[in-house]
């Protein structure tokens, strides 16, 4: 079920409302911008559309929207009450940095010269509905709805150099590893070790060797933004 989210997405990043749910060949676009790009909005993971993209950026541009939520109000409603209970605050928030788990799946896409992809913070109003789980004592929720709250700061990426650029970090003139990505990144271990694999597949770093078990990496060369 679209969420309003996703349709009040389409519509932003849409050229005109006459421009949602663009039928192309065998694919459904969920718009065309006023450039005449085709954009899909992805708030689930991007490896579910890599092949669509794949095949679409062949003979067109395309513009990925890729919404992270930087803020969450959940609203829940209990069921057999039918009541709705006090709004809370989500403890996640995301940044954009958090898209390098999101490119896990979509390194043999990302970068290509006719894909633009761009990554929204967003506010949301998350509908929750409590339902009772015959086999737990806690009740289990289903997300009835996610409602655009606020539409944040936005990042495009086309090339090798926007990823490297948002590390934030000066280009190391040593050899790294993981530990050390993660002590510029401020996260843990774990995430600098997806950070290096997506670097890696995207041809942003290239592995120079080994210290004991872990792998050194240094940043490649390359010169323009459309590099690929």
């Amino acid at each position: 079920m679209e969420t309003s989210l996703h349709r009040d997405l389409k519509l932003i990043y849409a050229s005109d409302a006459t421009n949602v749910e663009v039928s192309i060949g065998d694919y459904r676009i969920d718009a065309i911008d006023s450039d005449g790009s085709f954009v899909e909005v992805q708030h689930a993971g991007l490896g579910s559309i890599r092949d669509k993209i794949r095949i679409l950026c062949k003979s067109h541009k395309v513009r990925v929207i890729k919404p992270l939520i930087r803020n969450k109000r959940i609203e829940s409603q209990d069921v057999e009450q039918a009541r709705p209970k006090r709004p809370r605050k989500s403890p996640k928030h995301a940044c954009h940095l958090d898209l390098f788990p999101e490119l896990l799946h979509f390194t043999s896409v990302f970068p290509h010269p006719n894909l633009t992809l761009e990554v929204p913070l967003v506010d949301v109003v998350e509908i929750r509905e409590a339902r009772p789980h015959p086999y737990r004592r806690k009740k289990q929720y289903r997300i009835v709805d996610q409602k655009l709250d606020e539409l944040g700061e936005s990042r495009r990426f086309q090339s090798k150099k926007d990823l490297w650029d948002l590390l934030d970090v000066e280009s190391p003139k040593a050899p790294f590893g993981t530990s050390e990505l993660a002590t510029w990144l401020d996260r843990p271990r774990w995430f600098a070790q997806q950070v290096a694999f997506v670097l890696d597949r995207c041809g942003v770093i290239q592995q120079v060797g080994k210290v004991g078990n872990s792998k050194q990496y240094k940043r490649s060369s390359f010169r323009s933004r459309r590099s690929a």
